[in-house]
Parts: structure tokens; C-alpha cells; sequence
């Protein structure tokens, strides 16, 4: 006797057979948006402002969820000091300052008052370094673990704004500090790039720009897909902190430097003024961006997959992967 097919009741499409990126596009496919809207969803921040006024406003909403960015046991003080600057890193990546933060706090009623005080600690310490005013938020009983939002503003020179689609073919392909090893506890204790960007669009400006927070492997092919490029790197070449495998730098994620693309013709000058302005910070031209191929992909016979075969769990950090 044969099954009905039409009976059947299809499977439904999860978030594990999406991932994130394919999420994120179904998502924001069509959001509402309005005439002040210069950039939404799909770079480092938002952009918002007039085409052609002098500065640009930006916001950045992002979270740490215990059991995801942290562990229950670690120190509630460098947890908040993380919340703050994984956001404060991305207006860093469009060539920005940070400027107002509000926090949105979900934590069960049983736990200690003292460690959200010390989640605190951590936020005050990072608004301190860096400038940012904690100007209110929200609180929320949890059944389940500690979430901590964050939803920053910040604004930037529209002459000085970065983002990931300006890349061209040829353009040399840059990273700050070195990749690998966050789980060693760098994912807690790193510090935004914010000088550094700001120095950057001032005296280089970079084409293409951002923060480099799921691995080299996933947020690469991100700024080329957006700038309509390829891209060639040389595993060889990549700056790795101490210990770790050209594939942990690439896979491991929340390194939380800035990758660049720039002018070819400006890489032997950069490179001298980084070295004197930035003496102990490692700036490492690892690649280049390619033309894409006719069909419209990237050009994967020069790329990332050729160079270094990485098995899929190799390939940056995925929310739903």
C-alpha cells in the first residue's frame, strides 16, 4: 500500500539548514526604511543622516548571552567590559566615535545583586576608556540564562566613513594585531580598534572596512561579497597569536581587529606610518581582493578555499551552523 505523498507534512526549514548569513538576508530583505536611511541592515552599523551633511550618525545594537560569549563562571566585570566593546569595535569599523550606550539586562530573580553590580563595573569601565555615555536601558526577568544588550550610538565624518562595499580589484587586504586563540580569554579582555580606525580614515582611508568578530574565514568572504570582489590570501602570512594554527586564526573567531582593504598605491606608505604611530600593534598585509567571476561568485580558484583546505567546521563562527 503506498503512502499518500500529499498527506505528508514537509519538514520545516530550521535556522541550523539557513545559518546566520541566510537569515540576516531573508530578514532584512524588506525592512521598512526611510529618506535619512544612508545604510541598514547588512554593514558593521547602520548609517543615518542627510547625503550630504558634514557628520553621520551610526547605531549598533548588539548582545552576550551566557552559555554563547561567556561562561556562568567567569568574571561579571570583564563580561560587561566585553558587552560594551564588541559594540564600541563595530562604529570603530566604520571609521567612527561612540557616543551614547543603553543596556538591556535579562537575568533571573535568583541571582546575586552582586554580580550584575559587577556587570556594571565592567560597562562603566569600558564607557570610561572610551568615551561612551550609559544614558539608561532596561531590565527583565529571565527563566533562562543572563542576556546583555547593548544599543549604541555614534557618529561619523561623511567623509570619513568606511564601509564593506568600497573595495576594488587589486586593493590590499590588511589586518591589525594578531588572530586566533580568543578562547585563551582574549574574547574578554580585547580592545577595540578605535584609535587605530580613526588614525586610518584620517590619514589613509581605507575602501573597504570592518571588525573581524566570526574569524577570518567568515567575515573575509563578507567584505569581498559586499564589495563584488573575490579575494586571495596567503595562509603564510597571517599574524598568529601565540600557539595557534593558520586555521585557528581563520576559524576561531572574536578577534575583534580590523581587516581592510586599501589602495594598492598607498601600502608601502601606510605601512611605514603605522609602524611609527603604532609601534607595538602588528599591521599584516595578508592578501588581495580579486575580480569576480562572470557568473557572478567569487573567483574561489585564487581564494581563501584554495589556499588553505578548511574542513566546514573550520570556516568562522555561525550562530545556527
Amino acid at each position: 500500500m503506498k503512502t499518500n505523498s500529499r498527506s505528508k507534512k514537509a519538514t520545516p526549514v530550521t535556522l541550523a539548514d539557513l545559518g546566520e548569513d541566510r537569515l540576516v538576508a531573508l530578514l532584512t530583505r524588506n525592512l521598512a526604511s526611510g529618506p535619512d536611511v544612508l545604510v541598514g541592515a547588512g554593514d558593521d552599523c547602520a548609517v543615518i543622516g542627510r547625503p550630504r551633511a558634514p557628520y553621520w550618525q551610526l547605531l549598533k545594537t548588539d548582545a552576550v548571552i551566557e552559555g554563547v560569549h561567556f561562561l556562568p563562571e567567569e568574571d561579571p566585570r570583564r563580561v560587561g567590559w566585553k558587552a560594551l566593546c564588541r559594540a564600541i569595535s563595530d562604529i570603530a569599523a566604520m571609521g567612527g566615535t561612540p557616543d551614547h550606550a543603553l543596556i538591556t539586562l535579562a537575568v533571573s530573580p535568583d541571582t546575586p545583586v552582586a554580580r550584575v553590580q559587577a556587570l556594571y563595573a565592567g560597562l562603566q569601565k569600558a564607557a570610561r576608556r572610551f568615551g561612551v555615555a550609559l544614558v539608561g536601558g532596561e531590565t527583565a526577568r529571565s527563566p533562562g540564562p543572563l542576556f546583555l544588550n547593548i544599543a549604541l550610538t555614534g557618529w561619523v565624518e561623511r567623509t570619513h566613513c568606511v564601509l564593506r562595499s568600497g573595495g576594488k580589484p587589486g586593493d590590499a587586504l590588511y589586518v591589525t594585531g594578531r588572530l586566533g586563540g580568543s578562547i585563551a580569554g582574549k574574547h574578554l579582555d580585547f580592545c577595540p580598534r578605535l584609535e587605530e580606525a580613526r588614525w586610518l580614515v584620517s590619514h589613509f582611508k581605507p575602501r573597504a572596512m570592518m571588525d573581524l568578530s566570526d574569524g577570518l574565514a567568515a567575515d573575509l568572504p563578507r567584505l569581498a561579497a559586499a564589495s563584488r570582489c573575490g579575494y586571495f590570501i596567503d595562509p603564510a602570512l597571517l599574524p598568529l597569536a601565540a600557539g595557534c594554527t593558520p586555521a585557528q586564526a581563520m576559524s576561531d573567531g572574536e578577534d575583534y581587529e580590523l581587516l581592510f582593504a586599501l589602495a594598492p598605491k598607498l601600502a608601502a606608505r601606510l605601512e611605514t606610518a603605522w609602524e611609527r604611530c603604532f609601534p607595538r600593534l602588528p599591521l599584516t598585509r595578508i592578501g588581495h581582493l580579486l575580480h569576480r567571476c562572470l557568473h557572478g561568485t567569487a573567483d574561489f580558484s585564487q581564494s581563501l578555499e584554495s589556499s588553505l583546505i578548511l574542513p566546514p567546521c573550520h570556516r568562522g563562527y555561525d550562530h545556527f551552523a
